[in-house]
Order: C-alpha cells, then sequence, then structure tokens
C-alpha cells in the first residue's frame, strides 16, 4: 500500500475502531456484544494453535529433558570424579606402602654388605627404537654420582652408570647384550663372565670348563679394579641351566637374574665401595629343606605251636594260653606283646 492522504485516514479509521471495540468489550463483560465474534475466532483459530502447541511442546519437553540431563551429567561426572580421586589415593598408597618395601630392603642389602649408596628413583626408560635396556634415574653429578658406578636395588644388581648429568644419570641394565660382568660363585668360588640377553636368562661362561656347578647354585659379583665399575659381593642371580662342557675350556651356564628389569622402581648408587668384600653375606639366606619323616618301626612277631609268641630276635615275648594273673590283670597276650614292641 502506498503512502497517501487515503491510506493514511484508513489507518486511523481502523484504530479507531479498534480502541472502541476494545472499550466496548470491557464495559460489557460477559454480556459483551463482540463476545459472538471472539468464539467464531476461537472456533476458526482453535485447531490451528492446539496444532502449533503440539508441534512446540515437544520442542520445550525435549528442552527442559536436556536440561534435566546436563544437571544429572554434572552430577555424575562430579561422582566420577570423586571416585577417580579416591582409586588415585588408594593406589597412591599402595604404591607407598611398595615403595618403602623397596627401600627398607635395598637399605638392609647396602648395610649387609657395607656399600655407601645414594637412592634415585626410576624416571624413564630406554629409547624404544634402540635395543639396548637403559633406564634414567633422578641423580646425578650433583648427588655424587660418578660414570662407571654400580647400581642395585633390594634385590640385587641392577647394572651401571654409563651417562651422568647435573641432575639425571643413565644406567644400562644387566641384561642388555653389551652387559658383562664378573662373577663368582657362591661357596666354591668358581669365577666367570655373566652377559645380558635381554630377556631370556644371563649367559654365565666359568673359567673351568670342568667346574660343578648344578641348577640352584647362586652367583655374585667377583668385583672390579678400583671397584669400577663393579663393587664385590652383589647378588646376581641363580642357575637355572647348566649346558654340558663338550671338552671346551669354558663351561656356559644360565642364570636367572633376581632382579625383575621390568618393573624397576627405587634403586641405590654405590658411591662408596665396601672396605672388605662382603663375598656370600648379600645373599639371602636359603630355605631350610624340609624335615624328612622319620620311619615308623614295625615288629613282626611269630607264634610257634605251643603257643609262644616269638619276636624277630627270636624272644618269647608271650603265650596265647596263658591265662589272667591271680592279681586280676592279664598277662600280656599278642595283641599286647605287639603294641609293648610298637
Amino acid at each position: 500500500m502506498r503512502d497517501t492522504r487515503e491510506s493514511r485516514l484508513l489507518l486511523v479509521l481502523l484504530i479507531a475502531i479498534a480502541f472502541a471495540l476494545i472499550t466496548v468489550d470491557i464495559r460489557g463483560g460477559e454480556a459483551s456484544p463482540v463476545d459472538g465474534a471472539r468464539q467464531a475466532a476461537a472456533t476458526v483459530f482453535g485447531p490451528v494453535e492446539n496444532g502449533v502447541a503440539s508441534a512446540v511442546d515437544p520442542v520445550g519437553n525435549a528442552i527442559g529433558a536436556v536440561r534435566a540431563s546436563g544437571a544429572r551429567h554434572d552430577k555424575i561426572a562430579t561422582l566420577e570424579k570423586q571416585n577417580a580421586e579416591l582409586k588415585a589415593k588408594l593406589g597412591s598408597d599402595d604404591r607407598n606402602r611398595s615403595r618403602v618395601r623397596q627401600l627398607d630392603d635395598m637399605l638392609k642389602k647396602s648395610a649387609t654388605g657395607q656399600y655407601g649408596i645414594k637412592a634415585a628413583e626410576v624416571i624413564a626408560i630406554g629409547a624404544a627404537q634402540g635395543f639396548s635396556w637403559t633406564v634414567t634415574i633422578d641423580a646425578g653429578s650433583k648427588d655424587g654420582v660418578k660414570r662407571d658406578m654400580t647400581v642395585l636395588n633390594g634385590d640385587g644388581l641392577v647394572g651401571r652408570v654409563t651417562t651422568v648429568g647435573p641432575d639425571t644419570s643413565t644406567v644400562l641394565l644387566a641384561n642388555d647384550p653389551d652387559f658383562t660382568v664378573g662373577t663368582r660363585m657362591e661357596s666354591t668360588d668358581e669365577l666367570g663372565f655373566a652377559t645380558g640377553q635381554g630377556s631370556r636368562p644371563l649367559a654365565v661362561q666359568f673359567l673351568n670348563g670342568k667346574a660343578k656347578v648344578k641348577k640352584g647354585d647362586r652367583l655374585v659379583t667377583f668385583g672390579s679394579s678400583k671397584d669400577k665399575p663393579f663393587v664385590p659381593g652383589v647378588p646376581v642371580g641363580e642357575v637355572v641351566r647348566v649346558d654340558p662342557s663338550g671338552g671346551d675350556l669354558t663351561r656356559t651356564v644360565y642364570v636367572r637374574p633376581y632382579v625383575g628389569f621390568t618393573k624397576l622402581d627405587i634403586v641405590g648408587i654405590v658411591v662408596q665401595a665396601p672396605r672388605e668384600d662382603p663375598r656370600d653375606m648379600v645373599l639371602p639366606k636359603k630355605p631350610k629343606a624340609p624335615a624328612k619323616p622319620k620311619p615308623t618301626p614295625t615288629v613282626t612277631v611269630t607264634i610257634s605251636p605251643n603257643g609262644d609268641i616269638v619276636d624277630t630276635e627270636g624272644n618269647v615275648v608271650g603265650n596265647t594260653h596263658e591265662s589272667p594273673s591271680p592279681s586280676g590283670n592279664a598277662t600280656p597276650n599278642a595283641d599286647n606283646a605287639v603294641n609293648e614292641q610298637r
């Protein structure tokens, strides 16, 4: 519609009529003359309104559900976070107990062997792309750590220090193929050299090709000149297999190391060697062999034709025809005789 004088007059007229109808409706109350028109409009537009409402209501319900779901989600997330924190706390307590136990075992080992140690924690493992078995510890030159120092834990020999930084150091583990350590067998003092084989047992070559070695024999470190890179007496492992010498000058046996190289945590760097070789003192005590059961003595008796009961040595121990004594106590019969001998 164009903005003309007639259109303006029409708009003013319509507005005036609307106000007049509103005034009449308000004043008329329930008997309003426009009530019929209102009902007719409701009849026409009611179904449309219901349809719109039915279409809009699910959306509103969905919005309410999403809001409620969000509140529930927040509550569930809070509970999950609390559970995770509780589990972390419990796990941390278990780990702390494990670390305390490891440290205690290591201190006992160092006290027995008179080793001066610096405790450290394993903070990283060697590069995955390499074939070397190494770990990084959180102790370095600032802590007195130097290259070619022995590293041990509560179980035994871990390895030796190869690289030293101000705050960290790299340790070559005893199961690395490039690792070799001189060993001495418990009690017999047979010497050899142990070489790492990764996840397999250490291979030990004894200098004496005819050395008597059996499964279960235990080895310790022999020690190096000026105690570097190895101090003496550190437990290495236990023999699990013996290969026949076959006339060779040396003999190879396989030793299961005491240390679990895949679960290292607390270790100790030997910063001061013992004054004397501890020899076998640091090895754990061997479990006592179970006592042999005592044999139960048995007695064989025979009965002669006259009723005499004779033991294995030919002694007459009773007679089957004997009657009870005057005192009322029966004399030994065959059963009593056997029982007495037992």
